[in-house]
């Protein structure tokens, strides 16, 4: 079984690098100014009265200051400053975006650079359109499902304090009874502030496989145990401290996550 997998992943790799994938729905950021609204919704909303999720130390704003497009790319910084929302006071700000597209099975190729800074979260990842987390694009407009039986995708998620590292991962739960499962992997990921890199999902009805810079690092059937079958959004967001992000610098000022494209592709 883990041959006919492997043999059926390089056959898909290969056939996405020979260009037989057309591009569906994509932000090339080649404009200035704000992200494009017609694409684009800014999560501001905390989904908890204490605020986001994972123990995350930021507030995310719909802000210039926090996410903007210059110069051929999109910045979502992360800033140290204080903002209140509702009562709730935290000490950063950042930005959280969901894309106004929702889809079932294809490929994501998202082109980054991240950031260096201790303390910072970056996330390229997806959610079921069907979740019923406050504040998201699609509201319940696609169904009102609990996290995580709306299934995840984390395309990349790298630590607060291992920068040269890129974690990939799936979280899903049980329909019946809410048993939550999850697994992953990681890869070493080589001047990843310095230089932009590609992080990339195939999603198959047979497959889910994630890679970086073309080469997967990470394969498991998409079966009866992972019930990856109903439309995904994609987000993009920088956070801080919280689970992953971890101890925050006493002198840390700001942090960009830089994306030259996204582009999204029926296989």
């Amino acid at each position: 079984m883990k041959k006919l997998i492997l043999i059926s992943t390089l056959l898909l790799v290969a056939s996405c690098s020979n260009n037989s994938t057309k591009i569906i729905w994509a932000d090339e950021f080649d404009y200035t100014g704000r992200p494009d609204i017609k694409k684009w919704h800014h999560q501001v909303i905390p989904p908890n009265s204490w605020g986001w999720h994972n123990k995350e130390l930021q507030h995310y704003i719909d802000n210039a200051e926090t996410s903007y497009v210059s110069e051929g790319t999109l910045k979502i910084k992360a800033l140290r400053k204080a903002y209140t929302y509702e009562g709730d006071t935290k000490e950063f700000v950042s930005a959280r975006i969901n894309s106004k597209f929702d889809f079932k099975y294809g490929r994501i190729d998202v082109r980054a650079k991240l950031p260096v800074e201790e303390g910072t979260w970056p996330a390229i990842w997806t959610l079921g359109s069907n979740v019923n987390e406050k504040g998201n694009y699609f509201g319940n407009t696609k169904g009102d499902t609990g996290w995580p039986m709306c299934g995840e995708i984390d395309i990349m998620e790298q630590t607060g304090w291992e920068k040269n590292v890129l974690k990939g991962h799936l979280h899903w739960g049980h329909t019946e009874t809410k048993e939550y499962f999850d697994e992953g992997e990681s890869t070493n990921i080589p001047n990843p502030n310095e230089d932009f890199h590609l992080y990339s999902l195939i999603w198959t009805p047979y497959e889910i496989i994630l890679l970086f810079d073309n080469e997967p690092f990470f394969t498991v059937p998409n079966d009866e145990k992972r019930p990856y079958d109903n439309p995904h959004y994609l987000i993009l967001n920088l956070a801080m401290g919280g689970t992953l992000g971890g101890p925050i610098p006493d002198d840390f000022k700001e942090a960009i996550m830089e994306v030259d494209y996204v582009r999204i592709s029926k296989l």
